[in-house]
């Protein structure tokens, strides 16, 4: 059961926005939510709306039968705001998801709950 800042980012999830935190001590943004900035040790974490605008870092495509929804691709996808988060690329097949390739993040509601995922710049959202 989620609690404290992961609490946080879910419910935002949940009500289709996606935040990350920012440490004011030392101005760094930090991903995954957590109660201490892994920089510098401060408690002093703001909550804010990232661009969504990142960059494939490292990819790779998991198979699975076609009856259980096919493959799909896991890829770490590094934010704008200098932090690396672990999420998928739709709208295309996924080995066709490239290191390097320009991504923008979305909210999708699945089942009630929001999902992180990210689409090729320049794609329909």
């Amino acid at each position: 059961m989620p609690q404290g800042a992961d609490l946080h980012y879910r419910t935002a999830l949940d009500s289709g926005q996606f935040l990350i935190q920012h440490c004011v001590a030392c101005d760094r943004a930090v991903f995954f939510p957590r109660m201490l900035c892994p920089h510098c040790g401060s408690v002093d974490l703001t909550w804010i709306a990232p661009t969504g605008a990142g960059i494939v870092y490292s990819t790779t495509v998991v198979r699975r039968k076609a009856d259980a929804g096919g493959d799909y691709n896991v890829a770490l996808i590094d934010l704008q705001e200098g932090v690396r988060l672990m999420s998928r690329v739709e709208g295309m097949p996924p080995a066709d998801v490239r290191i390097g390739m320009k991504v923008q993040a979305r909210v999708d509601q699945v089942d009630g709950h929001g999902l992180l995922v990210f689409t090729r710049q320049g794609e329909q959202q």
